[in-house]
């Protein structure tokens, strides 16, 4: 008897993108609907401008349907949500960058919004013990550098233009948060 198939729907998302690479349309549909809310939200955080928040959105479900080969998956520790995460991720680095040729930076959006971050709530409730109280502690300015660096796995060069600081602005606080997290655990 022929094993049947699963519906989109009862598949998690590293099997979707093993699916999308195979051109699963229905697939790539669902991979959509379950992560293009929570990857807006994450990027109107980095961005206020909702006209870069949708170009970069196109952009990157564009490069997952064609670059859905590429995912590794859980072989290698990474997770679908993760790879999808740092190809937005880049795509808003390069919308900024564009952007920077023709006028000012858009407002970042802890300039409009003072709510915390979904990450930094994540982090927070994720992270607990000595870790996260020391996460918490740092100032906010550090904190940012440190999430850009690790939790988005940006290089100093894009964290800089993420967060529109020059490369050694972030490289001096991710060194006064490395000594700031160590001398808190100690």
């Amino acid at each position: 008897m022929r094993a049947r198939r699963k519906a989109p729907q009862q598949l998690d998302e590293e099997r979707l993108l093993r699916l999308v690479a195979k051109g699963d349309r229905a697939a790539f549909d669902e991979l959509y609907r379950r992560t293009a809310p929570w990857l807006a939200v994450r990027l109107r955080r980095r961005c206020a401008d909702e006209q870069i928040v949708a170009e970069v959105m196109q952009e990157t479900y564009l490069a997952v349907w064609r670059a859905a080969g590429a995912f590794a998956g859980s072989a290698v520790g990474g997770s679908a949500v993760g790879w999808l995460w740092t190809i937005a991720a880049r795509r808003l680095v390069d919308a900024f960058r564009r952007r920077a040729h023709h006028a000012e930076p858009p407002l970042a959006a802890g300039e409009r919004l003072a709510a915390p971050a979904a990450e930094e709530e994540v982090l927070a409730a994720t992270v607990g013990g000595e870790v996260g109280d020391a996460l918490r502690d740092l100032a906010p300015e550090l904190r940012q550098v440190l999430q850009a660096l690790v939790l988005d796995g940006l290089s100093v060069r894009e964290a800089a233009v993420l967060l529109r600081l020059p490369e050694g602005t972030v490289k001096t606080r991710a060194r006064r948060a490395r000594i700031a997290m160590r001398k808190a655990l100690t």
